[in-house]
């Protein structure tokens, strides 16, 4: 594919040279071009990959903090290009080297947390664990609690991944015991969620819902896309609980009135209705319209698919 207009800009930019006189001139152009320019979703992976590489001459001059901030905004580009997974991990694991011989240790532990991350949703769970484990003994050692708390949400969904109940439970338990000494309402929100989790995939529903619920309000608050996530959640535990007329009140709550149209939701809502009017025809077309949608917020829950659908059927046919 050929190299983008922003990616030509970009590499222009950043392999221009000045005078000393007018270096931060030119330091702050290169900055408000790595932050401004637009890559839109239909641009090669190869090319923002060489984009990050060239910045790093220029990233080496700037303060930490910046640093960070604008290699995560390039970074934030591959979420709009498609099969873009692995280009990432490459990238990540070669900007990790890099910012380990920089000695940038706050920008090495943002971009190994996002490496773990892409790892798990790859299943490559021996890579993912053997950089948690490295992680876990460094942060501990220096006593950074906010990442510490990440990553042990990170070795919570390892575990989780590979079916180890025990170890993802005591993964959630540290996550809780290093985040108790700081406030942040992102992790608290990421918190609630894992614990939601929990209790579902021992089908604790009632508590279940009550954590998806503090965390539907708190992301709710931050404007952050996982709050639909902890909504589908609330309505399935809703259905599970044989309680399917409550999913409507829901959707009309302030908070929710904006993710009521959404195909996601409407899932819920067909599942809850044919739950409701206990009209099994219902409930077998809403599995055949809404099949991909189902089986998504079954797995997040730790339900398999046939287990809602056996658990809805069976209330569609009972008596309350």
């Amino acid at each position: 594919a050929q190299t983008s207009r922003a990616e030509e800009l970009y590499k222009q930019i950043l392999n221009s040279t000045a005078s000393t006189s007018k270096g931060s001139a030119v330091n702050a152009d290169k900055e408000q071009s790595l932050r401004d320019q637009d890559l839109t979703p239909d641009r090669d992976a190869s090319g923002l990959a060489q984009v990050i590489t060239l910045s790093r001459s220029f990233m080496s001059s700037t303060a930490k903090a910046k640093t960070a901030k604008l290699i995560r905004t390039l970074l934030n580009y591959f979420n709009f290009i498609p099969n873009s997974r692995q280009t990432q991990i490459d990238v990540l694991t070669d900007n990790i080297e890099w910012s380990k011989r920089e000695k940038r240790i706050f920008l090495k532990h943002s971009l190994e947390i996002r490496l773990v991350s892409l790892q798990l949703e790859a299943l490559q769970y021996k890579l993912a664990l053997t950089r948690i484990d490295a992680l876990l003994t460094e942060l501990k050692r220096l006593d950074d609690k906010m990442i510490l708390t990440e990553v042990h949400l990170l070795e919570r969904t390892f575990y989780r991944g590979i079916g180890n109940l025990s170890k993802s439970k005591a993964a959630l338990t540290s996550a809780r015991t290093a985040a108790n000494s700081i406030y942040c309402p992102h992790l608290q929100a990421a918190l609630d969620l894992q614990s939601g989790v929990l209790h579902a995939e021992d089908k604790y529903y009632t508590t279940a819902y009550s954590y998806f619920y503090e965390t539907f309000e708190n992301m709710s608050s931050q404007d952050d896309p996982a709050a639909l996530s902890a909504l589908k959640y609330m309505l399935l535990c809703k259905v599970m609980l044989n309680m399917p007329e409550d999913v409507t009140s829901l959707l009309s709550i302030k908070l929710a009135v904006k993710y009521a149209q959404l195909r996601e939701i409407e899932s819920m809502r067909a599942i809850a209705l044919a739950h409701q009017n206990r009209n099994l025809s219902d409930f077998e077309k809403a599995l055949r319209d809404y099949k991909h949608e189902i089986d998504c917020v079954a797995k997040q829950v730790g339900r398999g698919r046939q287990d809602v659908e056996a658990k809805c059927a069976l209330n569609c046919l009972c008596e309350k």
